[in-house]
């Protein structure tokens, strides 16, 4: 228990700690934001007051989450500099200019125009707001795009060189930012994020269903998410495949320990299940499908795998962890899938709205995409262990000289201060579900925006204030 407790271990929780706490909230707000959007656009062209309604509850939401990712952000870059300063002085070069620009061009935007969405609604012109909206969504997207390069370089490093004092320079910026694993890890992450979105505003839509309220928005909520289900869902198979393939090519070891294979072979089987024993170096008790790993990895039913073996032991990373992880984010993908299948069929059988064991499903898969992209990143920095920096820097190497009392303290300090205040975020959220979208008139009174701008209209809205 000593040895596994030591500071690198202690420091490695912590970050793990923090950082599944920061990634619930970006992969919610991603999709939020782009969805709020198309929400306000619908509004916008068709008139409907339930998009509306439904636009003013899930903004709340995003606000108070957009909130919660920001300070836990916050506190997850500033271990850089207590847990981890060795990193960053070695590759501040790279990874702190890829953070500011992430600061500069999308936390700005955001944050600014997040007023004019909140409170701007009966103040300014709905084309307006519905500017903000977008600015907003584009930003987050945007973040997004800075955060998996500089993650994305860490996987698959290129565009620099270390010098005699041991630091990373860049010598090539562009290969620095869009480096080989980038474009995948980056679609793979946004089409998560959107369909961690969609689960969540289903599984809210059809509560409402089963207890009988609030049914023109909660149609509106469970008929929009079902359209990320059955059309993004498969989208996003294909997606994690190509990401695999590079992985593959980048990073081979994560590759063999996703699929629990220690010896090299032609022919590979998938591992559908099996325990990996790394101290005997075998999967236990693994039920098989054929040659399958090999098509998918190398489009070749006798394609070469490389196994575990094929690594030194120390430069292996925790293979049951990656191995079942990875079946998780995979599982869960494929009852994503499966619920658009069967939305598709309700919705032909005109049974989409009324079905209340498909709302009782739709209510158990609220949390799925939560728990698929916190699988998924345990995969992807678990599974390029021991490295920090592929195949240049070791973790262990990144650490900063404090001791194992001090990281253990302050772990503690951050678990209870992380369960008070984010605790008391998910209650509020939690209040705002239960008590559901307002129409207008309860919103505002008399003072809201009654009609808007209703896109390829000749009539002009009336109400409210205009800028």
């Amino acid at each position: 228990m000593a040895d596994f407790l030591d500071f690198e271990m202690l420091a490695r929780i912590q970050f793990a700690f923090t950082i599944s706490f920061h990634i619930l909230f970006p992969s919610f707000t991603i999709g939020l934001a782009s969805w709020l959007a198309v929400l306000e656009w619908r509004w916008l062209k068709t008139g409907n007051p339930a998009f509306a309604d439904v636009y003013r509850m899930w903004v709340k939401i995003f606000a108070v989450t957009f909130g919660m990712g920001v300070v836990s952000g916050v506190v997850m870059s500033f271990q850089f500099g207590t847990n981890w300063s060795v990193f960053s002085d070695r590759t501040g070069n790279i990874i702190g200019p890829l953070l500011g620009y992430e600061v500069l061009t999308a936390f700005f935007l955001e944050a600014s125009f997040l007023g004019v969405m909140l409170f701007g609604w009966n103040r300014v012109s709905p084309r307006l707001h519905f500017a903000a909206t977008i600015i907003v969504a584009a930003g987050t997207l945007i973040s997004a795009f800075w955060i998996l390069s500089a993650n994305s370089w860490m996987q698959t490093p290129q565009g620099a060189e270390i010098g005699p004092d041991g630091l990373f320079y860049p010598t090539d910026w562009l290969a620095i930012i869009f480096s080989p694993s980038f474009p995948y890890r980056f679609v793979h992450m946004v089409v998560a994020a959107y369909l961690t979105t969609a689960f969540v505003v289903a599984g809210i839509g059809a509560f409402y269903l089963f207890r009988g309220r609030h049914a023109p928005q909660a149609r509106v909520m469970l008929g929009m998410a079902m359209i990320m289900a059955i059309f993004v869902a498969p989208a996003q198979l294909l997606f994690g495949d190509l990401h695999g393939l590079n992985t593959f090519k980048h990073q081979p070891a994560k590759v063999a320990a996703m699929e629990g294979l220690w010896e090299t072979r032609r022919g590979a089987p998938l591992k559908l299940f099996g325990w990996p024993d790394q101290e005997a170096e075998t999967t236990r008790w693994s039920i098989e499908i054929p040659k399958l790993s090999s098509m998918i990895l190398t489009h070749d039913l006798d394609g070469e795998v490389r196994g575990l073996k094929e690594w030194p032991r120390d430069e292996l990373p925790p293979v049951a962890l990656v191995f079942w992880t990875f079946r998780i984010m995979v599982g869960l993908g494929m009852l994503m899938i499966l619920t658009g299948l069967m939305a598709l069929v309700l919705y032909w059988r005109k049974r989409l709205f009324d079905t209340r064991l498909f709302q009782l499903w739709c209510m158990a898969l609220t949390p799925a995409g939560f728990v698929a992209v916190l699988a998924g990143w345990f995969v992807t920095e678990v599974g390029r262990q021991p490295w920090i920096v592929q195949g240049l820097m070791r973790t262990a190497d990144a650490l900063s000289p404090v001791n194992a009392g001090a990281i253990g303290v302050s772990l503690a300090a951050f678990v209870v201060t992380y369960l008070f205040i984010f605790g008391a975020g998910t209650f509020y959220i939690l209040h705002l579900i239960a008590k559901g979208p307002e129409t207008e008139e309860e919103t505002y009174g008399d003072h809201g925006l009654k009609t808007p701008v209703v896109l390829g209209a000749a009539s002009a809205p009336k109400g409210g204030g205009y800028v």
